[in-house]
């Protein structure tokens, strides 16, 4: 029988940047997921410098020098951003000689020591019935969603630029004009340029366990635009995000989200699976010890994030973004860098208030729930990073 040498579970960003590098390296590749053509319609974006030289430039949308944090205040962040166009991206990850399989993943089997006949191989159930084999098999098809998963949610519209009273780039703009109660979950605007022409004006969620519904959402950004003279026609293209911040287990057998990519204070992942691709392609070690305990670092950090009263988040932020530049960095992007995460969760917490401290720290020694296994996850929608 022959077998290819990679064969990847889920067609999405992960899964298909996987596929790319794969097939840039001359290895053989089957791609299985219920909808391998299906467009993407998420916004993606990156960090400039946590992408490999391979991302296509025109896969790059838009490119913004300074984006701006108002917390308490406004700040401005010494850090290119990237937001991709989507299209591009997906394209740009092409797949000439790849084989694209339509069908459910129900059961992924690893690799025996051995059989009677000589080696086994990892293979994987369809729905269809079929067993398919291969050198390697990868899980990338994302975190199913869970009661015990913080997720995150947004409603956003698309606008054209000419209707912004201001133009600056909001990454997080945590200020109290969307109506929302003073003790109620808090969430902030993200507006982002898509193009020399559209922005992105969302309201975000970043992390809830339960999260705001789209409801909620959408009648804050109307409020919060209206506020700032911006008024909605009920026209405009509409984005819904909905996704788990957690979850995935970290191995060499999984990928993406479903490899626990995903950072649990933004919710990004692509950058992360765009650069680890070639890793996986060439067998390097994904996990190292410093690697799985910057992972647990950032886990107990997301249960302070959960644990903090709806007030004290705008100030929460405030001391995050006024640490060093090459501190925000460690945290928001050195996924092995175990000293210069450390260093900036204590830098952190040294500068909040002791009410703060007091709460963070009880959150930071709760032990974790255990996460659902990605292995058992249905496939997540174009609406979260897988």
């Amino acid at each position: 029988m022959v077998t290819d040498d990679l064969l990847i579970c889920g067609a999405g960003p992960a899964g298909r940047a996987l596929a790319h590098r794969a097939l840039a390296h001359g290895l053989s590749v089957t791609i299985v997921d219920p909808h391998p053509r299906r467009r993407w319609t998420a916004t993606y974006a990156a960090w400039a410098d946590e992408l490999p030289q391979w991302v296509a430039p025109e896969a790059m949308g838009a490119t913004v020098d300074h984006p701006i944090v108002w917390a308490r205040h406004r700040i401005e962040l010494d850090r290119r951003y990237i937001v991709f166009d989507t299209a591009r991206l997906q394209d740009s990850l092409d797949l000439p000689d790849a084989r694209l399989l339509q069908d459910s993943v129900t059961d992924i089997a690893p690799a025996a020591r051995h059989r009677h006949d000589g080696l086994d191989l990892p293979s994987v159930r369809l729905a269809s019935g079929s067993v398919l084999a291969a050198g390697r098999v990868i899980d990338a098809r994302g975190v199913a969603r869970s009661p015990r998963l913080a997720e995150q949610t947004a409603f956003g519209v698309i606008v054209d630029r000419a209707r912004l009273p201001e133009p600056e780039t909001y990454f997080m703009d945590w200020r109290a004009d969307n109506g929302a109660e003073t003790d109620a979950p808090r969430s902030f605007l993200y507006a982002v340029p898509l193009d020399d022409e559209r922005v992105l004006l969302e309201e975000t969620c970043l992390a809830g366990l339960p999260a705001l519904d789209q409801r909620t959402l959408h009648d804050r950004l109307t409020h919060r635009l209206r506020s700032r003279g911006i008024t909605l026609t009920g026209t405009e293209p509409v984005e819904r995000v909905r996704f788990p911040v957690h979850g995935g287990r970290p191995n060499a057998r999984t990928f993406g989200s479903a490899g626990a990519f995903t950072h649990p204070a933004t919710g990004y992942s692509v950058a992360t699976s765009l650069r680890m691709a070639d890793a996986v392609v060439a067998g390097d070690p994904l996990w190292p010890g410093p690697a799985r305990a910057v992972h647990l670092l950032r886990q107990a950090g997301l249960r302070a994030l959960l644990a903090l009263p709806p007030a004290d988040l705008p100030l929460f932020f405030e001391a995050f973004f006024a640490l060093p530049a090459e501190s925000q960095r460690a945290y928001l992007s050195g996924r092995d860098d175990l000293r210069g995460t450390a260093a900036a969760m204590l830098s952190l917490f040294a500068a909040l208030p002791w009410r703060i401290q007091r709460t963070l720290a009880i959150a930071v020694a709760r032990p974790p729930r255990r996460t659902p296994d990605a292995s058992r996850a249905t496939p997540l929608s174009a609406e979260g990073p897988v």
